[in-house]
């Protein structure tokens, strides 16, 4: 499923700076009482000709984005996903980042980090942010009701959407108003000079961005899970045995793309595809010496853009536990 705004993706050609537009336009993939991601609006960057004049800054000096990316190329895509809003943050129209990575203890024990601190230009009271990014394939069988968040999870297996919203909602979220956070945050801001601001530190207000995609299993149904929206960006995931068929039900003429990681964020631009029998052999490859699920793009000039994940015959090989008591 392309974004609805994919006409401001056309115009980028650096990678760097696509996942950068990605952030911006991509909806998150649920929404949790009291929270919400910073607005476009809220970063300066709210009218389209706007924003699309600032990544053309981007595109046509990319250095700083560089130099800033470079240290999370080889490593967690979650890593890189806080790397691109903290540039995001410093280097946008209206707003500062104050702190990012801000550890939080209780004596000699870490109770958490803040993933981002930030203000406004216009207004020095404190927003906390937290970030995740996340890419799920949904079980037709599992944990839970048929639409459990517990039902979706990581192509590695290691989590799941259920566990992850828990986190967030129960922990990272709440970690800003604990006494020992707003020790931390009087003494950053106090350091900062931020005008206006006097004394204790004012409780930060709180954001959430939790882009992502899900993948909904090929040929079986399986509802949403709870706390989607309608503009949840979706796609489908299926064994390697299914290839052969899935690729039958295709219009002549489809290409594809291989993305790598951190590149699973923005959708590859229509002149790096491959032809399918081209994908056919590098998949084939894949497969032989490597057992881990991959994600393609496929496009085809009439139907356009779906993302699809292609997993071993034997995956999941372990399903997280979920938190208890499901919904």
């Amino acid at each position: 499923m392309p974004l609805p705004e994919s006409r401001l993706l056309d115009h980028c050609r650096h990678p760097l700076v696509r996942d950068l537009a990605w952030i911006l336009l991509a909806p998150d993939l649920i929404e949790m009482p009291g929270t919400a991601r910073p607005s476009r609006r809220e970063l300066g960057l709210n009218d389209d000709d706007h924003l699309a004049a600032w990544l053309a800054d981007r595109e046509r000096s990319p250095q700083r984005l560089e130099a800033h990316i470079a240290p999370t190329l080889r490593g967690r895509m979650g890593l890189y996903h806080e790397r691109l809003w903290q540039f995001l943050l410093d280097e946008g129209p209206a707003t500062c980042l104050l702190a990012h990575n801000l550890r939080i203890f209780q004596g000699k024990r870490t109770l958490g980090e803040l993933d981002m601190l930030f203000c406004r230009r216009d207004d020095p009271r404190p927003v906390h942010l937290e970030v995740a990014i996340k890419f799920y394939l949904g079980l037709s069988e599992g944990p839970g009701a048929a639409d459990s968040q517990a039902r979706w999870i990581g192509p590695g297996g290691a989590d799941s959407l259920r566990a992850k919203r828990e986190h967030l909602f129960h922990h990272q979220l709440r970690l800003a108003r604990t006494p020992e956070a707003q020790e931390v945050l009087t003494r950053l801001l106090s350091s900062a000079s931020l005008t206006g601001l006097d004394g204790p530190a004012p409780t930060p207000a709180v954001r959430l961005a939790m882009p992502g995609v899900l993948f909904f299993p090929w040929r079986t149904h399986l509802p949403s899970p709870i706390e989607t929206t309608g503009q949840t960006l979706r796609g489908q995931w299926l064994y390697r045995c299914d290839w052969q068929a899935f690729q039958a039900d295709l219009p002549p003429g489809t290409q594809g793309g291989w993305l790598h990681k951190p590149h699973w964020l923005a959708l590859p631009r229509t002149e790096t595809l491959e032809e399918l029998p081209t994908l056919d052999r590098r998949l084939a490859a894949h497969f032989q010496v490597a057992a881990s699920p991959i994600q393609l793009a496929l496009h085809h000039s009439e139907t356009g853009w779906q993302r699809l994940f292609l997993v071993p015959d034997d995956w999941p090989r372990q399903i997280p536990l979920p938190p208890w008591p499901l919904p």
